[in-house]
């Protein structure tokens, strides 16, 4: 009887939690003994999991604000887990890329997916020497532009949640190919939503990875005889989690997933394997159709991020507001940007699109400008371009998901995003003399944090300093 398989994928991120003024993360409460959470979470979730080389034997993605502060605060971890990131169980790697600031991408102009694309798979590249074949999308949030646009980048797979499909109760156990424009397609792999449930929120499912491989796995293994009668690939399980649920939301479980993966499953008679070799092995024929724009952590479309929704505990209705208020302030900062990059950058879009040069620090940010200019710029025009280009990283940043997740306008996640929208407005100021500050504090203003009574524009004037 062919052997069922297994993979578990690990999502690993943390939201940029520097300030833009200081380049520094403040001292964050709860995060004690430690300073911040980056520093707390790698104490207990990621060290661990990098000494155990649990990293080598799950299918992942590292995003990049995350391995960035790795690389700098934590290097050990950080070169431990690029070793990982080639397989030594598949010659294809078992990472995946992650678009570049955790954007909500079908939320996102299509110009702006093409930049969260372009950055993520660049950032991938530069830190683990290979093309990235998959990337993770942040909440899993998809639309079919955001598919197209993972194609023309040569992105061969995803994973999502059952539900974003359009068929009811589809067989999760293979991949499915969505169909493209142009007669294109790409691979969807569907987590187990029973299986990644009990692994990401019932602590008594984790307590022993021998019990969890005969008890919940192995009767996953009945599914190889109606795949071996069909001559079909043998089945995939596919669990889906946080990565940092191994060892920081539930203690130990970094030595459950040790043990499942290098022991119980094979014993179990599973073997562990990773999408992009399960695709090299035995493709993906089966059509699907999603049911787009769907995310994995909000069962309303993609209205947690935009107008607020009952996923949200509490009053949600200052997510619209916000929401607007940010994309009014995109279209404004686009415009700025595009007006004044015209007369210094050949293609100022593009010129953004390889600016993540800059940020993985492969040009100094002199040099790149010199690269893309019109013409030999004078210092002062130098210094605009850096301001545009300065400006445009945060107008990315000030959309990372976590500000509008969760239930409080006043919480860190949002401002910070406040904090990042603060500084594009003060970098596209001095570059171009326009100050988008009042229009969009008369936008905030309509919201109101339901914790701290603050309206929008009182949150947004203590973040702009």
């Amino acid at each position: 009887m062919t052997r069922p398989l297994l993979c578990i994928h690990g999502h690993f991120y943390q939201p940029p939690r520097e300030d833009p003024r200081t380049g520094q993360i403040p001292l964050e409460p709860g995060a004690e003994p430690f300073p911040n959470y980056n520093a707390k979470i790698t104490a207990e979730c990621y060290r661990p999991n990098a000494e155990l080389r649990n990293f080598a034997r799950i299918s992942f993605d590292l995003g990049p604000t995350l391995a960035s502060w790795l690389e700098s605060e934590a290097p050990d971890v950080y070169s431990s887990i690029q070793e990982q990131a080639r397989s030594e169980l598949e010659s294809a790697g078992n990472a995946m890329a992650q678009a570049y600031s955790h954007r909500i991408l079908p939320l996102a102009s299509r110009r702006d997916k093409v930049t969260q694309v372009r950055w993520g798979a660049a950032d991938f590249t530069h830190r683990f020497g290979y093309q990235p074949r998959g990337m993770w999308l942040p909440e899993t949030a998809v639309d079919l532009e955001t598919l197209e646009v993972l194609v023309d980048h040569g992105v061969e797979f995803t994973i999502l949640a059952p539900w974003q499909a359009a068929t009811p109760d589809i067989d999760v156990r293979r991949p499915y190919r969505v169909r493209l424009s142009g007669g294109r397609s790409i691979a969807v792999f569907f987590f187990d939503a029973a299986l990644s449930g009990d692994v990401s929120f019932d602590p008594g499912a984790t307590l022993d990875a021998a019990e969890f491989a005969m008890r919940r796995l192995a009767p996953y293994r009945d599914w190889s005889r109606d795949y071996e009668a069909s001559a079909e690939p043998p089945p995939l399980t596919l669990i889906a989690t946080d990565g940092e649920f191994y060892g920081h939301h539930q203690a130990g479980r970094e030595h459950f997933l040790h043990s499942l993966l290098y022991r119980d499953a094979t014993r179990a008679g599973i073997d562990v394997v990773f999408p992009a070799a399960y695709l090299d092995r035995y493709g993906a024929t089966a059509e699907v159709e999603l049911a787009a724009p769907t995310a994995w952590s909000c069962h309303h479309g993609v209205a947690r991020w935009s107008t607020g929704c009952p996923c949200t505990e509490g009053d949600s209705s200052w997510k619209a507001v916000v929401f607007e208020s940010l994309t009014a302030l995109s279209a404004e900062l686009d415009s700025i940007y595009e007006r004044a990059g015209e007369r210094l950058f050949r293609d100022p879009w593009e010129t953004r699109n390889r600016y993540v040069a800059v940020l993985l620090g492969q040009l100094s940010r002199d040099d790149f400008i010199v690269s893309q200019a019109t013409h030999r710029l004078a210092p002062e025009e130098r210094e605009q371009a850096g301001l545009l280009l300065e400006g445009q990283l945060y107008g990315q940043r000030m959309h990372t998901s976590c500000g509008l997740f969760w239930d409080d306008l006043a919480r860190l996640e949002m401002r910070n995003n406040l904090a990042y929208a603060a500084r594009a407005i003060r970098c596209m100021q001095r570059a171009s003399g326009v100050d988008l500050a009042p229009m969009f504090r008369e936008r905030l203003a309509a919201a109101r944090s339901e914790g701290s009574g603050l309206r929008g524009d009182e949150v947004f004037d203590q973040e702009d300093g």
